[in-house]
């Protein structure tokens, strides 16, 4: 049974990272009736201009199952690359940078942490691992609490016009429930209850609600970002790169649900996946239930997040909504990440529990071929980096559930 987090209430909600994400939930909550510290990296101060000024504002379709809507203009508590200024005092830290900066992230935040701080990592991308290693090698002492997603609460875009990033987010779709676990998985009631305080959830808690993931392993797996991206966009690529010569189509509108996937890279979706769940019962833990079918979709299984269980969107039909998404290049996160964070996490684990995915790296060789370099060779995200890769199958269930941490001798 999860504790009263309630004290969360009233508290300032820091969001740490100005992309996409961030803007768009940092928006949100304020919206929400929440105040809200948005923080940059002091290289990328550039996201934070003009938004003391003018805000955040939120726009787009907010496709949802229920109806849940929330627009206008979001005025923040803060705009900062101080991050001592953007954490002190807050209740609910939600990170949502990408996870190449997490590790440099979790050190600059080490000496800043406060009793009772709840910390989200949107999506954790093995994040929830770094945090308890940097909190390790810094003896972290604090009373927190943190915990991951398994995907964002909406699909959103940050609006540019004629070359100009505006503070402008526009949401397609809300997602009306969300699987997510804490490290360990002892604090995931709490964590999974700190999530009725963050106004960005509201379509959430009021749709189907949180997910209570098994572990973070489950969270990490449950992923759908490389089941979907990585064999879209390496199947797609010809599309892609002929988007605007070839087919003669405007660059800006090119989307990877909207041109590249059809019934052949379903069939490629749903063998990478089935490799995830043989991996997810060797390794011991969940994964989110996937149907076949429903990798034969435009939306993928997206849709269902948003539009409920019938929703699909046949691959004759247009799906106008998701136009202009991207990616517009292989320099993009659904390569530079999921390959060498999603794809081989899942490889790594493959081989320590003897369980075989070659769709999935037939599709890490494909991305390092078309990519021009070894984005495997290249990843710091080993099971060694993570500090698991000397644990047996007992020892590791035992930390992510439990805490209990072996170290390598």
């Amino acid at each position: 049974m999860a504790k009263d987090m309630s004290y969360l209430k009233d508290k300032p909600i820091a969001v740490l990272g100005a992309g996409g994400v961030g803007k768009t939930i940092a928006a949100d909550c304020a919206l929400g009736g929440a105040k809200v510290r948005l923080w940059e990296q002091p290289a990328f101060a550039k996201n934070l201009e003009n938004i003391d000024r003018t805000g955040i504002k939120l726009i787009g379709n907010q496709f949802s199952r229920y109806g849940f809507y929330r627009a206008g203009t979001g005025y923040l508590e803060l705009a900062t690359t101080d991050l001592a200024e953007a954490v002190k005092g807050a209740g609910l830290i939600i990170i949502t940078t990408i996870a190449i900066v997490h590790e440099k992230i979790f050190r600059e935040l080490m000496p800043l942490l406060e009793d009772g701080q709840v910390i989200h990592l949107i999506p954790d991308n093995l994040g929830t691992f770094e945090f308890h290693k940097v909190a390790r090698e810094y003896g972290l002492k604090k009373d927190v609490i943190v915990g991951a997603w398994y995907t964002s609460p909406y699909g959103s875009r940050i609006t540019k016009r004629g070359g100009i990033t505006l503070n402008e987010s526009k949401v397609e779709y809300r997602v009306t429930y969300i699987r997510g676990a804490a490290l360990p998985a002892t604090d995931t009631d709490d964590f999974l209850e700190s999530s009725k305080y963050i106004p960005a959830f509201d379509a959430i808690t009021q749709g189907d609600g949180p997910i209570k993931g098994d572990t973070v392993i489950d969270v990490n797996l449950s992923n759908v970002n490389p089941v979907i991206h990585v064999p879209g966009t390496v199947l797609g690529v010809s599309t892609m790169e002929n988007f605007d010569t070839v087919l003669d189509h405007d660059k800006k509108d090119y989307s990877l649900y909207g041109f590249a996937l059809c019934p052949s890279i379903a069939r490629v979706q749903v063998k990478f996946w089935h490799e995830e769940i043989d991996l997810a019962e060797a390794v011991g833990c969940g994964i989110t239930p996937v149907p076949d079918k429903d990798f034969f979709s435009r939306t993928t299984m997206l849709g269902k997040e948003y539009y409920g269980p019938d929703f699909a969107v046949p691959f004759e039909e247009k799906y106008e909504n998701f136009y202009g998404d991207g990616p517009f290049d292989l320099e993009n996160r659904y390569i530079t990440e999921d390959v060498p964070n999603g794809c081989f996490f899942i490889h790594q684990l493959g081989q320590k529990f003897g369980v075989k995915t070659p769709t999935v790296d037939a599709l890490c060789l494909l991305a390092n071929e078309m990519i021009g370099r070894d984005l495997i060779a290249d990843s710091k995200w080993t099971l060694e980096h993570l500090e698991i890769a000397h644990m047996t199958k007992e020892q590791l269930n035992d930390y992510v559930r439990n805490g209990n941490f072996i170290p390598a001798e």
